[in-house]
């Protein structure tokens, strides 16, 4: 009989502790963890980044870091982390948040337009994923990927269309150099690049002259009208006279550090650059901002006709006037320069 009840006992103690056990198991891993009051979360897990510094970044977002922390072990996290950023939702278990952090790496969208050089660039795009700027000017500007790809220092920008993108927060800067090459090339396509070569010009000179187009006018409507005036000067072996070309030259020297040209006078005309197109004919080195993707189709399919001038419209800001002849350029520029003058605009 005694042996009975201590049988009996045995079980019931066996299976009270296989509830415990499994009650226990069941909390670490089922029962939802999560403290934070919204949707979601994320944490981002630098490249090399340790497990306790992991473990840091989650607690102010879980409930009991300490039951995570043991299953973490156990299902050897802890030496298995990976950098990126993951989302957390709300009501997640530790079970999920491990699997989350472990392998399903977010992706973000990142976009930028109208950068003016590859340093302002590699800014903004520090400010979206994890390299540094530096390490990104460094990879933007490496000599060596640059010829490889048929660019130069004063031409790499042409390679960075603005749009928006995907990528993984931890994406390193030589890869996000080689999307971006990629994107590149999905753009100029075969139509467009016979577009580039009929005109006598290639991708790269395209994209030159855009940015010229974009800066001289951002009135997408008359873009490709502005672009028609600079490929008739090009044709006719005129010098391309761009006024925001000679503004670029100005800005590069200390004179001119933190200050805006409303006008262009006679003195920036003078500076000695290769930037400078009233004084050496063809296309700038390099491009003087990042043309958008609608100001480069303006230059492909640009507007044939007559005019060889254009002068800012008084009565329509942000708009030009256009003209064949020199003498009503001349009448057309007058009349924007006395509106100026009205305006009391002296440089």
């Amino acid at each position: 009989m005694n042996i009975k009840k201590i049988a009996i006992s045995l079980v019931l103690f066996g299976l009270v502790a296989i509830a415990y056990f499994s009650y226990y198991i069941y909390s670490i891993m089922l029962v939802p963890n999560t403290a934070f009051n919204g949707k979601e979360a994320y944490i981002f897990i630098s490249t090399g980044a340790s497990y306790q510094e992991v473990k840091s970044d989650l607690e102010p977002l879980l409930k009991d870091i300490e039951k995570f922390d043991i299953l973490a072990q156990q299902k050897k996290y802890t030496t298995n982390v990976k950098p990126g950023r993951y989302r957390i939702t709300k009501g997640m278990t530790n079970n999920d948040i491990i699997n989350s952090i472990r392998s399903q790496n977010s992706p973000i969208k990142i976009t930028f337009n109208n950068q003016h050089s590859l340093e302002v660039l590699a800014k903004r795009i520090s400010n979206q994923i994890e390299p540094d700027s530096l390490s990104l000017i460094q990879a933007f500007a490496d000599k060596e990927f640059l010829k490889d790809h048929g660019f130069t220092s004063e031409t790499a920008l042409a390679m960075y269309l603005p749009n928006s993108y995907e990528f993984f927060w931890n994406t390193s800067p030589e890869k996000f150099r080689a999307k971006m090459l990629k994107s590149y090339r999905n753009f100029w396509n075969k139509k467009r690049q016979d577009k580039a070569k009929n005109m006598g010009l290639s991708p790269t000179e395209v994209a030159i002259l855009a940015a010229i187009v974009q800066e001289e006018s951002k009135q997408k409507s008359e873009q490709k009208r502005v672009a028609g005036v600079y490929i008739n000067r090009l044709k006719n072996g005129w010098p391309l006279q761009a006024d925001p070309t000679l503004k670029f030259a100005a800005y590069k020297l200390p004179e001119y550090k933190n200050k805006i040209i409303m006008r262009v006078l006679n003195k920036h005309k003078a500076i000695k650059s290769p930037y400078n197109t009233y004084m050496y004919k063809g296309l700038p080195p390099g491009l003087i901002a990042m043309p958008d993707l609608v100001a480069i189709d303006a230059v492909l399919n640009y507007e044939q006709h007559k005019f060889f001038y254009f002068a800012a419209d008084r009565n329509r800001p942000g708009f030009h006037k256009f003209a064949e002849t020199l003498s009503d350029h001349n009448n057309n520029a007058r009349s924007y320069h006395n509106y100026l003058n009205e305006k009391g605009v002296k440089n």
